[in-house]
């Protein structure tokens, strides 16, 4: 559903937030090893999402990546247009380009109403609201 790109964000910004709970910043190696990724890969999509301001980052031996209260509040939606854009919120489901209320693919109707539902999920699910679950092994990151 989501590019492997939106996937890892996804998940490198709520293991962010989890580590940023208590104040804390967390380095590519240590993000890279909590959510199963590729470091080079999750520095490159952390590096865009802090230029869109998503995440904030410092440099130097104290350095690494972190949510303030503001970026604690941001959306998973907000991840998603910010790394695969509106389409999952707006195309169609088979990816045609002439699909539309007057002229609809097969599953257009069906897909219409789960692509509001799923928007309205990702909209309601806060980055900063999952801390508690992974600290208490209720949800996890990792493959």
């Amino acid at each position: 559903m989501f590019s492997k790109t939106c996937e890892y964000a996804i998940r490198a910004m709520i293991f962010i937030a989890q580590k940023a709970k208590s104040g804390g910043k967390v380095g590519i190696k240590d993000i890279a090893k909590g959510i199963d990724s590729p470091e080079y890969f999750i520095a490159k999509i952390l590096q865009e999402l802090s230029r869109k301001g998503l995440v904030q980052s410092t440099k130097g031996p104290n350095g690494g990546f972190y949510l303030d209260k503001s970026a604690m509040k941001n959306s998973l939606a907000d991840i998603v247009k910010a790394v695969d854009g509106e389409g999952i919120f707006l195309g169609c489901g088979l990816g045609l380009k002439q699909c539309s209320e007057s002229h609809p693919c097969p599953i257009h109707h069906e897909f219409k109403t789960i692509r509001k539902q799923l928007g309205q999920m990702l909209e309601k699910a806060k980055v900063g609201a999952f801390t508690e679950e992974l600290e208490n092994s209720l949800t996890f990151l990792k493959r």
